[in-house]
């Protein structure tokens, strides 16, 4: 299946410029998408983009990454109701490795193929641009009114709730023109993808290439993704889901997305995933006759947590997730590295214990009640324990005079109390 195709029927394009498609069935075609260097991590908010990417390097076609070092710098008024905070070179240079780190995962960078994927910085070539070169070499050919006719600069301009546009801000679609110009001169790129917010920003990069270089450009953007009630999708109430383990956890990220509703996880799994439509139709089916079971988001977490991350973070995630809804054992719990362990636990009632005190070991009477107060009383600890309703790391207590030493500490510092089936309490030695 060709690329324009394979994105129709996965609902992956939103606008697409006349004569797009038969380009790419012509030749090889070089296509480039911007990605904002603001982070040292994308997070899933940009997944849609590279998705696009990674279907279009497996159609046969050359996809270049473009890091808005230049662009980065200015901010993008699209969407947005103020300006961003601008980034040093420092900083740019930092992110843009650590994006091409994450990329590497989606697109081929590295081999010997003629479309490889390419990875360029628009503030390589727009530093040695004066102001005054800028705007007589590439202002001089796009009018004001074309630029005030876009809906990004409409929609800032009639917000009565901003302070306006800056120049800055209002030049932004120039600059990014003249990043379409630069690779069309330079490495014969003919397309530019983005989000459908980018619609405006990506023909004037055509209008500048017909312009100045007598060229044809194509452009293609896909649909902003919502999810079923209409609310950004990647947001949750703790902010971005971040693909760097570092910032959300290969556990985080594999509960989002099994949490996901059945409407979304069907218009997800097309988007999200490789898997061929013959496969998603079979899983749907699958799933619609069973959705208590969730089928479909089971394999949607699963795919995009071991594409993201790894098999054995996918691993380790389904493990965390059945340690908290009360299948996981012991040894399991302490399999689990601290960053996943923690994020399973995150927002249990934390307890400070001395390390000292617990090399000695404490009765768990004493540890639970007196120095740490989880059970309000001895009585209240003792009838728990005839009802068979503690457990220490996931194992049973069920003798009053049991002892709890260093040995029970997970990562050397934590140790895991659970009352009844729902009420988990965290133990920190110091």
């Amino acid at each position: 299946m060709n690329f324009v195709d394979e994105l129709t029927w996965r609902g992956m394009i939103h606008d697409m410029m006349p004569g797009t498609k038969e380009q790419l069935e012509k030749e090889m075609t070089t296509g480039y998408l911007g990605i904002d260097p603001t982070a040292d991590s994308l997070h899933i908010g940009h997944l849609v983009g590279v998705m696009i990417l990674k279907h279009f390097q497996a159609a046969g076609h050359k996809p270049i990454v473009l890091v808005g070092g230049a662009t980065g710098m200015i901010g993008d008024p699209s969407g947005k109701s103020s300006e961003r905070v601008l980034l040093n070179e420092d900083t740019l240079r930092h992110n843009q490795s650590c994006l091409k780190k994450q990329l590497s995962h989606f697109l081929d960078f590295d081999s010997d193929a003629p479309n490889k994927a390419e990875m360029v910085n628009n503030y390589d070539w727009m530093k040695k641009f004066s102001f005054l070169e800028f705007i007589r070499d590439i202002g001089k050919h796009i009018t004001v009114n074309y630029m005030m006719s876009k809906d990004s600069v409409k929609k800032r301009l009639n917000d009565s709730s901003t302070d306006g546009m800056s120049f800055t801000e209002f030049s932004y679609q120039l600059v990014q023109g003249n990043d379409f110009l630069h690779l069309y001169q330079e490495k014969n790129c003919k397309l530019q993808m983005g989000g459908s917010d980018q619609w405006g920003n990506i023909t004037t990069g055509t209008e500048l290439i017909r312009r100045m270089a007598q060229g044809e450009a194509f452009a293609l953007t896909c649909p902003l993704i919502t999810k079923a009630d209409g609310r950004k999708f990647g947001k949750t109430e703790t902010g971005n889901i971040w693909l760097d383990s570092r910032l959300t956890s290969p556990y985080k990220f594999y509960q989002f997305w099994l949490n996901t509703s059945d409407e979304d996880a069907e218009k997800y799994i097309k988007i999200f995933t490789m898997f061929s439509k013959e496969e998603i139709d079979g899983t749907l089916s699958e799933h619609r006759e069973a959705p208590h079971l969730r089928i479909l988001q089971k394999k949607l977490a699963k795919e995009i947590t071991i594409m993201v991350h790894s098999q054995a973070d996918y691993e380790m995630a389904v493990s965390a997730s059945d340690i908290l809804f009360g299948k996981g054992t012991s040894e399991e719990i302490k399999k689990l590295d601290e960053n996943t362990f923690l994020s399973v636990f995150e927002g249990v009632p934390q307890f400070k214990i001395s390390m000292q005190k617990l090399e000695a070991g404490i009765p768990v009477m004493e540890l639970l009640s007196d120095d740490t107060g989880i059970f309000p009383s001895k009585g209240d600890l003792r009838r728990t324990i005839k009802g068979n309703g503690l457990s220490i790391n996931k194992g049973k207590v069920q003798d009053q005079e049991f002892v709890i030493n260093k040995d029970f500490l997970i990562d050397e510092k934590y140790i895991l109390v659970q009352k009844g089936k729902k009420n988990y309490f965290l133990i920190i030695a110091e």
